[in-house]
């Protein structure tokens, strides 16, 4: 399905390099021998995966906002990419309540600017921009969305995605139906996995609480996700940007999530991290309401599933366990660096 080997000495240009997801898919990248370009703002929070593993030794990251085009397209031209992996986001439902211009700015006018810059490339050859779940227009159904549902996310952040994703679809038929460069987008379902620090997020709100030795608040503990871990839509992106590459036929719009079996509540999931987690840790739920979110959201993935002979490698509950491990090792100051490397080798047979 995909050969990490592709990648060696390839110029790869990956946006979005700093966040949580984007600091695991370079030190992939790096770990395959790809020369890795990472345009990004500042780590988006304290303390950061980029910096406790290191990551700015492993490639040549470039601070820079995905809304600035002049910068952009500067470090760009200089990394002259064969392949684009567009992660740069703003990617927290509650933030975008809070900033939804920013939100609308960054999701946006930074998918059209990345674009741009591929527009006027003479090297890329394979672009993949990274969505999520969230942009279906979501009814609340039991079944999987599928690639061909309405695209209508209802809060800022997931609108923002719906736009972005409607912005690579006009830009593939606008400008690369010659097949010159080969265009997809992955709607991704929730990810876990260590060195996630953001705020408003289950997992990283369990580990806080659980060194603190305090009870997991846990909001809307009924809502169902497709939770998956990190490294699993990282194996699929990879997999779409290096089959694309030799093939233009198979580029397209796909989903990437969990099987059925691991699409879990909120309030399931937080049993899991206490069960792997030890120490009497428990949860409970939390009273007070906050802005809409979906109750309900699974998806398809029949297709990445029949195109590619793509299946998800670890369930729920090993991804719990393997966050629990990363946090583990991070929290007693240990071999951070190695445990992220063992993780990888893990997952990707390497």
């Amino acid at each position: 399905m995909l050969d990490l080997n592709f990648y060696k000495d390839k110029r790869v240009f990956v946006t979005g390099h700093t966040g949580f997801k984007g600091t695991w898919l370079c030190k992939i990248l790096a770990m395959a021998g790809a020369k890795v370009t990472g345009y990004a703002l500042t780590p988006p929070t304290n303390p950061s995966m980029f910096e406790i593993i290191g990551l700015e030794k492993d490639i040549h990251s470039v601070i820079g906002d995905i809304r600035d085009f002049d910068a952009l397209k500067k470090a760009f031209d200089e990394a002259k990419p064969e392949i684009v992996l567009h992660l740069a986001a703003q990617p927290i439902v509650l933030t975008s309540y809070e900033q939804p211009a920013y939100t609308y700015e960054t999701n946006v006018m930074g998918t059209v600017n990345i674009l741009e810059c591929v527009r006027l490339s003479k090297t890329c050859k394979s672009f993949l921009n990274v969505t999520t779940d969230k942009v279906y227009k979501n009814n609340e159904w039991c079944w999987g969305f599928r690639e061909n549902e309405p695209l209508d996310g209802y809060d800022p952040y997931s609108n923002s995605k719906s736009c972005s994703e409607l912005v690579t679809h006009s830009y593939k038929s606008s400008f690369f139906s010659d097949g010159r460069c080969a265009i997809s987008t992955a709607r991704a379902g929730n990810v876990i996995g260590g060195g996630d620090f953001a705020d408003n997020r289950i997992i990283p709100d369990c580990v806080r609480a659980a060194i603190k030795k305090e009870a997991i608040s846990v909001r809307n503990p009924n809502s169902v996700r497709p939770y998956q871990h990190v490294l699993e839509p990282l194996y699929a992106y990879l997999m779409i940007a290096q089959r694309q590459y030799k093939n233009e036929d198979i580029s397209g719009y796909y989903n990437v999530g969990p099987n059925e079996t691991d699409c879990l509540t909120t309030g399931q999931l937080a049993t899991l991290f206490c069960k792997s987690w030890g120490d009497g840790q428990k949860w409970e739920a939390q009273q007070k309401d906050g802005p809409h979110e979906a109750n309900f959201l699974k998806l398809d993935c029949s297709l990445i599933k029949t195109t590619f002979n793509w299946q998800p490698r670890w369930n729920a509950e090993t991804a719990v366990i393997r966050t629990v491990e990363w946090t583990k090792v991070y929290a007693d100051n240990g071999d951070i660096i190695g445990k992220t490397e063992e993780q990888i080798k893990e997952f990707f047979g390497i």
